[in-house]
């Protein structure tokens, strides 16, 4: 719980860090949308390659990266049994009750691993690449033609950035109430499911109590500053579209036409 770094920024002054925020998560919303495009393992590769290259650019150690996506790695697992075991069509290698192993399953199940990892990669380095500021002015930039039917696209942008913000934040609270419970002799690991789900009660309701916290303070915050969601205003920093950005944007339409031309 400790390494989760999804929600985290991480300073720095890369290729990926400079990119702009808009930008940023047009493309990653874009990447996520040519993952379901691919449908064998050559544009499993390409897609991954893509990774990997966006990765060595933001000069995110590797090994930082992979343990901290760690804790996703139990969700990823219990989707793709569930995939695995009641994936019908193929060749059955084996066969219990309702559960079946198929040649097809196998397949649907290492296509739906793939696809959480370059979700997740992808959606991790945003965040980790990202501070919640910018990512509120790139959300803002990307939804501004709504304003013109009146949608309040400032206060969308804030909830998602705080809410961003506030991931870490929660994570690392949850952590200490876990070592204070276990200190008191509480033990989240062992027993049945209907254990470990009773020993979480006291983890959840001194995390909730310290979320709302967290919101009435920053709330208090907000108007002893005087924000208003009503009133117009002016930004800190002003984030322009280089050549890299457009270079990004062009790499990674390259490689979707690529997928697109090797897909079976």
């Amino acid at each position: 719980m400790e390494n989760f770094i999804f929600g985290r920024y991480m300073p720095g002054n890369s290729l990926v860090h400079n990119l702009n925020p808009a930008m940023k998560i047009l493309i990653s919303f874009y990447f996520i949308v040519i993952v379901f495009f691919a449908n064998n393992y050559l544009t499993y590769a390409l897609l991954f390659f893509l990774c990997f290259i966006s990765l060595y650019l933001s000069k995110i150690p590797f090994g930082f990266f992979l343990k901290g996506i760690r804790p996703l790695i139990l969700l990823i697992i219990i989707t793709v049994l569930l995939q695995l075991f009641f994936s019908a069509g193929g060749h059955i290698y084996f066969s219990f009750w309702i559960f079946k192993i198929t040649s097809l399953g196998l397949i649907s199940a290492a296509y739906i691993f793939m696809r959480f990892m370059l979700i997740i990669t992808i959606s991790t380095l945003l965040t980790l690449t990202t501070s919640p500021l910018a990512i509120s002015y790139g959300i803002e930039k990307i939804l501004s033609p709504l304003k013109k039917i009146h949608c309040p696209v400032d206060t969308i942008a804030l909830m998602i950035s705080i809410a961003l913000r506030f991931v870490p934040t929660l994570t690392d609270e949850a952590t200490s109430i876990m070592n204070a419970q276990r200190s008191r002799g509480v033990d989240f690991g062992n027993g049945n499911l209907i254990k470990r789900i009773k020993s979480l009660i006291p983890l959840l309701v001194p995390l909730f109590v310290s979320a709302f916290k967290h919101a009435d303070e920053l709330s208090v915050a907000m108007e002893a500053r005087g924000y208003s969601p009503e009133m117009k205003r002016t930004k800190f920093k002003s984030y322009l579209i280089g050549m890299n950005d457009y270079i990004s944007m062009m790499l990674f339409f390259v490689i979707s036409l690529m997928i697109i031309f090797f897909r079976n």
